[in-house]
């Protein structure tokens, strides 16, 4: 299959998903498709009656007054009420595409909260974002406007042509040249603009994820006094946004002039081949029942049936780069959309309940993309109540293992059980409700400090909650807000420290039933003081749970039960603390080189 094929199909594809969207509101549909129709109808009586009120003036014998004012009466009245009806056009349409694009956006949300985690890990969250607000106003856009446009202008074509015929078949001729002459052209400017709106949504979308980290990462950028190098990169990557947008608008723009050039060229024939059959008409040369013959009237009505007639393909020439950019963005949601879910549970998938804890990892070998293994052939065993402590350099596997055992993952080979049973057989939700996660990576949502607490427990009591941030030492600061636990954090929490952040977090870990616990460097954002309390708090929370901490303080560890030396995926050291000290292998420097 060659590629103009390909798109060719692909285009189709598009535009019957997005007539789906259109026809499930099939109600306000048929109600906009009645109003246009009623609406050009009546502003196509329009020269009918203009026409015969110039045939009236120019009447043999003097000015037919009456008939002149009761046509000018008739035709006001045409204009006015289909201007009406225009407008409420507009408005059904824009509610049309509102519904259509909240549907929209919630699929696309949705279909966000179900994908796997290996979807964001490989999409940047500013490019993602793009799709839910640039991509979909961009549609919006072209339905509530250009739709209301698209369908004018095809009623308005095809009933001018209906007139035109009535007027005078000889002058329709002309538009058998200037017509397909048109369309030709317009079609090999969409080939050639297409690619270039694709091109330029892109471009914003990489635009938006690159604005979006430089944003979240500006405390670090000010650190650093990157701010140059940043304002360099973002303005390189702001000039191929904006060369791709000057491109599409550039290749596009040149559709306009040109169809409205071949536009006048048929108006300028119309008007000279009128002049000349009307003179020829009126001395007698073209008989009155010569389909060549024609009024004035008739003249003056043709000449505003080509106009209106040729006016909509104007106007679509000049809305069709509209189109391709709805159509680009389209495309970018549908991806979306087709993206694949998290597989389903299987139907036999077994429901976890009262967990006790026992975790084993056995013979698991694993790797992001078939060309690179990232673990191999692990293997753990952790009892209920275990501590199970995980080192090794950066980069070595130990986030890996954490995302195998809460399945954001599924191993290819070995095995992981959760209390003898295989995870691949655990529904999802049980298995991660089963565990707790405190990562290094904080995360708070907009809303009051009792909210983010009770997030994996929303029916905690407030007695519960006050004991859990009691626990994680963040009460009394807590209290001694205006607000206390009602206390609105901002967006991900940025009008309190890092620390406090942390401790929320372990607050909420507190509360949680879940009988495993996964730490990652939890009290790496807490000063010294802070950070021997919340141990003290953590060797109680821990009590009959089975934990996996990922240490890179390796004096938060020492007493494990068993520490696991990651190194480039295979663990090379097992045992505990003392006994790894001892060995003098990997571990013994790794630790005394926390202590030079």
């Amino acid at each position: 299959m060659n590629n103009t094929t390909e798109v060719k199909r692909n285009k189709k594809g598009v535009f019957l998903r997005l007539s789906k969207y259109v026809l499930q509101q099939w109600p306000l549909f048929l109600v906009a498709i009645a109003l246009t129709l009623l609406s050009n109808q009546l502003a196509l009586l329009g020269p009918r009656y203009s026409g015969a009120a110039i045939d009236a003036i120019v009447k043999e014998g003097g000015v037919d007054f009456p008939t002149v004012w009761e046509n000018v009466i008739h035709m006001l009245a045409c204009y006015v009420i289909s201007a009406a009806l225009a407008y409420v056009l507009s408005v059904v349409m824009i509610a049309l595409s509102q519904r259509i694009t909240y549907k929209m956006r919630t699929q696309v949300f949705e279909k966000l909260t179900s994908l796997p985690i290996s979807f964001f890990d490989t999409h940047a969250t500013g490019d993602i974002i793009s799709h839910l607000s640039y991509d979909i106003d961009t549609i919006n856009s072209t339905l509530s406007h250009d739709l209301i446009q698209v369908m004018t202008s095809l009623y308005t074509v095809i009933g001018s042509l209906v007139f035109m015929w009535q007027i005078s078949k000889p002058m329709i001729l002309i538009f058998v040249l200037t017509v397909p002459l048109s369309i030709l052209f317009t079609r090999y400017r969409s080939k050639v603009v297409r690619p270039l709106f694709k091109k330029r949504a892109k471009k914003y979308g990489e635009l938006n994820g690159f604005a979006e980290e430089m944003l979240t990462g500006s405390r670090t950028i000010s650190a650093y006094g990157k701010e140059d190098t940043v304002s360099y990169r973002f303005n390189k990557i702001n000039d191929e946004a904006m060369s791709a947008f000057y491109g599409a608008e550039y290749q596009s723009a040149m559709l306009f002039p040109t169809i409205n050039l071949i536009n006048n060229i048929s108006l300028t024939l119309v008007a000279v081949m009128g002049g000349i059959l009307y003179m020829y008409s009126q001395n007698g040369t073209i008989l009155a029942a010569s389909a060549f013959y024609i009024t004035l009237g008739g003249v003056a009505q043709f000449v505003q049936y080509s106009r209106k007639f040729a006016g909509p393909i104007n106007e679509f020439s000049n809305i069709l780069h509209e189109f391709q950019s709805a159509f680009s963005a389209a495309e970018r949601v549908f991806a979306i959309l087709d993206e694949e879910p998290e597989p389903e549970d299987a139907p036999d998938a077994k429901a976890l309940t009262e967990v006790r804890g026992d975790v084993d990892i056995n013979d698991v070998t694993f790797g992001y993309t078939e060309e690179k293994t990232v673990l191999k052939n692990v293997t753990v065993s952790a009892e209920r109540g275990q501590i199970v402590a995980i080192v090794g350099p950066t980069g070595a596997g130990k986030t890996t293992i954490i995302n195998l055992l809460m399945r954001f993952y599924d191993h290819k080979s070995g095995k992981i059980t959760i209390d003898g049973i295989p995870s691949v057989e655990i529904k999802r939700g049980d298995l991660r409700r089963a565990f707790t996660m405190v990562l290094q990576e904080t995360w708070l949502f907009r809303g009051t400090i009792f909210e983010n607490i009770v997030y994996g427990r929303e029916d905690a009591t407030e007695e519960e909650v006050r004991a859990a941030a009691k626990k994680a030492k963040i009460d009394s600061y807590i209290e001694s807000l205006p607000d206390g636990y009602g206390t609105i954090l901002s967006d991900d929490g940025v009008n309190i420290s890092k620390g406090q952040k942390q401790l929320i977090t372990i607050a909420r870990a507190f509360l949680s039933h879940a009988p495993i616990l996964i730490l990652d460097e939890a009290t790496s954002n807490v000063d010294s003081r802070t950070e021997i309390q919340i141990q003290n708090a953590m060797t109680e929370l821990m009590k009959n749970k089975t934990c996996f901490i990922i240490a890179h303080r390796l004096s938060t560890i020492q007493n494990a039960d068993t520490i696991l030396v990651v190194k480039d995926g295979a663990i090379i050291e097992q045992g505990k603390h003392g006994e790894l000290i001892a060995k003098e292998g990997f571990y013994h420097s790794l630790y005394h080189s926390q202590f030079k």
